[in-house]
């Protein structure tokens, strides 16, 4: 079916090396350079494209969610608020708003503003640079919001601003504007044809790839699928005997070159998955802290 693809390399793992976690493996980031930027217990550790780990630090809470914003600012989602830090780890900022932010479970931007996925709201709330609410998005719903039986409201955010989000409940991708209304949505409940999506709650988290692509992450049992830009089902890049069963909410990154980065919260690793057929003419097939 389409494309394949195979394990280029593991990033980190559950231990007690610096280079690991311990407890928690939440989020998962990458910049345009093709760093991966990893968010668990109360961390964020940096490594490079060749799965070398060249930065950690501790952050204030827990993160359950990390992005990269275009000026290399590295924004951590947590209960309550987002702590803004630079690359090599230094604190710059942190975003509070009692009425709005419960708990940050994805971060994107706009040409004008930051997007934050407030999981207890079942929304995404939209502010401004400088931090004012300008509108929220998803919460139009007849059922109040995203319905996220797994708890997470995940979604990535295109070149021309439109918000891709997961919405598990109803089995479908959904396309925003920022302004909040709703452009469209793919995706339908099927529980044998890979082209749909099986379970209570399905797909949990999504990423963008080049040329309008959708990365999507499944649970019971996990998966990875890749669609196209109208909604076609291109690949599944990776199934169950690839993760821990017990997976959900499996964070999901695109880097520059469209290799796929999820990460296995109950091995508390990042996997990163590349096209078979360009890993194979690279002569590339490593794991590395594993």
């Amino acid at each position: 079916m389409g494309a394949e693809y195979r394990v280029l390399r593991t990033v980190s793992g559950q231990g007690t090396r610096p280079d690991q976690f311990t407890e928690a493996l939440r989020g998962v980031a990458v910049d345009g350079q093709g760093n991966v930027y990893l968010a668990g217990d109360s961390e964020v550790k940096v490594f490079a494209a060749d799965g070398e780990m060249t930065h950690r630090w501790h952050t204030s809470r827990p993160g359950f969610a990390v992005a990269v914003g275009d000026g290399g600012g590295v924004w951590v989602g947590q209960e309550g608020q987002v702590e803004v830090y630079g690359v090599g780890g230094e604190r710059l900022d942190e975003w509070r708003d009692g009425d709005r932010l419960g708990l940050v479970t994805a971060i994107g931007f706009t040409a004008g503003g930051v997007l934050l996925a407030d999981a207890r709201a079942r929304c995404i709330r939209h502010y401004d640079l400088e931090g004012r609410w300008l509108n929220d998005v998803g919460d139009r719903h007849r059922k109040g919001g995203f319905h996220i039986p797994n708890g997470v409201v995940d979604f990535a955010v295109g070149g021309d601003d439109v918000i891709h989000a997961a919405n598990p409940g109803m089995h479908r991708v959904e396309r925003f504007k920022a302004a909040g209304a709703l452009l469209g949505h793919f995706g339908r409940f099927n529980g044998r044809d890979p082209e749909g999506f099986p379970g209570c709650c399905n797909p949990t988290n999504v990423a963008l790839a080049r040329n309008g692509r959708v990365v999507v992450t499944e649970k019971g049992g996990p998966r990875v699928k890749v669609y196209d830009a109208a909604g076609a089902l291109e690949a599944v890049v990776a199934a169950d005997e690839t993760f821990d069963p017990a997976c959900k909410n499996m964070d999901v990154a695109v880097d520059p070159w469209d290799r796929i980065v999820v990460a296995d919260p109950v091995r508390l690793a990042a996997l990163v998955f590349e096209r078979a057929a360009r890993a194979e003419v690279a002569g590339e097939e490593e794991v590395v802290a594993a």
